[in-house]
């Protein structure tokens, strides 16, 4: 059974209640059936009432699951996916080891904004990059033209190719038409699409850059990263709002599993701190207010949140068949298991409050990696520090996870901020160097923890544990969902 996305009329197909043969058309008011319908196959008479009490909406048809066999892992090695490099720029560097080591210090990256002038703005500070450097990576021209979110991409891109021991040399010698990119971004060349109506209104269009439309197109990253390396496999954008790398992740293995590609250069890259993306989510109500103190305002799960903090970065992946991993002798750091998408179907920016969505595609996930929910021990949340995310994220997870005695759940976002679009990319990071390490960075700003959270959230200390399968999440305006799930590596 399913429960109904929206007040609806929601049709089960039963034989039960005497109904041998026919159909029960439940309406539903969220959850809760204010009335039923019995239709009969033979098209004889129907019985009983339907409430007409709630909006119209679509109907949506669902049958009761069959029984789920015990789940199993792939085994294929043309089908099994390895992660083999790993490319990070972050408000901690371009350094994926520095980066995970300021996680586990619990250190606050989030400080006040002097990018643009924001002291007229209600919000003024921001997980911003500082001091960010693309020497040997980007040639000078090319870096004084590009939208800071796809230098970001390039440089994560790249230096996630060197991770892998794919560099420029090593390409050369391959089939760089098996080779895909799949970076997406949520929103894109912000900077260059604000700078461009910007001239337009101010000057004409005669003054709009020819790099406006280019730089601005979510495609770019992808594109420029394939130009960049000759890359010639798959190669396109994703863009789900703040889902948007996990998205990538799981569309990528898919390429690889089908035998369209054997190596995928995949993540998120974002750079949204600048005046039009500060200024577009405080319109929103989304974001954090605690001017006074930054570093203390990314606080998931506590009592005294108020919102998320704008993010930006980029997290890139090199995910690669195991056949093909193994027969070039690459360092393997982890294995990609399975993982899943959803849609709420719900509202533009609020989460379901029962969590099935989320729920529904954490189970998804489970099903495509052979996993069972017994194995999971630990989740990456996304966990941006909202009001009702937080919760509703947190209640799906019970939901789905029994037994969460042996579970570490954290929130990345508590000390880089909400890099959107990069953010699945960033925390499947994190996530793999926590299987790495044995060490579970904290969720930092733990001071009130909302009583209803059961489950151990770090608070404020890194942990040592080991992890058996971890999950990470991704959710997105518009309701997209997605969960990704990884693993030690085992041959």
């Amino acid at each position: 059974m399913a429960a109904a996305t929206c007040s609806s009329g929601l049709i089960f197909k039963t034989r039960e209640s005497g109904i041998a043969n026919g159909v029960s058309l439940y309406q539903y008011n969220g959850l809760k059936a204010v009335g039923i319908k019995q239709v009969a196959a033979n098209g004889g008479k129907t019985h009983g009432s339907i409430s007409t009490s709630a909006p119209k909406c679509r109907t949506v048809e669902a049958m009761a699951s069959p029984t789920v066999s015990a789940p199993k892992r792939e085994t294929d090695p043309k089908k099994r996916i390895v992660i083999t490099g790993m490319g990070v720029v972050s408000v901690f560097g371009n350094d994926v080891d520095t980066f995970y080591e300021k996680l586990l210090e619990g250190t606050s990256g989030i400080t006040l904004i002097d990018r643009f002038d924001a002291s007229t703005f209600s919000v003024r500070f921001a997980g911003q990059i500082r001091d960010f450097s693309s020497t040997g990576y980007i040639d000078g021209k090319n870096d004084r033209r590009l939208d800071d979110c796809w230098r970001y991409c390039l440089v994560a891109g790249r230096k996630a190719l060197e991770d892998a021991s794919l560099g420029p040399e090593v390409l050369e010698t391959m089939d760089r038409s098996r080779i895909g990119v799949l970076v997406g971004s949520g929103m894109g060349g912000l900077t260059a699409f604000s700078n461009g109506v910007e001239a337009l209104i101010q000057k004409g269009y005669k003054k709009i850059t020819p790099f406006f439309i280019p730089y601005s197109i979510t495609n770019m990253g992808s594109a420029l990263l394939a130009i960049d390396t000759g890359l010639m496999g798959p190669n396109y954008s994703i863009s789900t709002a703040c889902a948007t790398a996990n998205y990538c992740f799981y569309a990528a293995a898919n390429h690889i599993r089908r035998g369209e590609a054997d190596v995928m250069v995949v993540g998120g890259t974002e750079a949204a701190v600048n005046a039009t993306g500060v200024g577009g989510f405080i319109a929103c109500r989304a974001l954090s207010q605690r001017n006074d103190e930054p570093h203390r305002a990314s606080r998931p799960w506590d009592k005294n949140r108020d919102g998320f903090v704008i993010g930006e970065g980029s997290g890139v992946l090199i995910m690669e068949s195991l056949e093909h991993a193994m027969k070039r002798g690459a360092n393997i750091v982890a294995e990609y298991l399975g993982g899943a998408i959803t849609c709420d179907a719900h509202h533009m920016t609020d989460p379901r409050k029962d969590g099935l969505g989320v729920s529904s595609c954490i189970t998804k996930s489970l099903e495509d990696a052979g996993v069972s929910p017994e194995e999971v021990n630990y989740v990456n949340a996304h966990a941006t520090s909202t009001l009702a995310g937080d919760l509703a994220e947190f209640n799906a997870i019970k939901s789905v996870f029994k037994d969460t005695s042996e579970i570490k759940m954290n929130g990345t976002k508590s000390m880089i901020g909400h890099g959107l679009g990069a953010a699945g990319g960033l925390e499947a990071i994190a996530t793999i160097k926590a299987m790495n390490t044995g060490w579970v960075h904290p969720t930092i700003n733990q001071d009130d923890l909302e009583p209803s959270v059961t489950i151990d959230t770090v608070p404020n200390v890194k942990k040592q544990h080991e992890i058996n399968v971890g999950i990470s999440n991704s959710f997105g305006f518009g309701g997209h969902n997605s969960v990704v799930v990884f693993a030690p590596f085992k041959p």
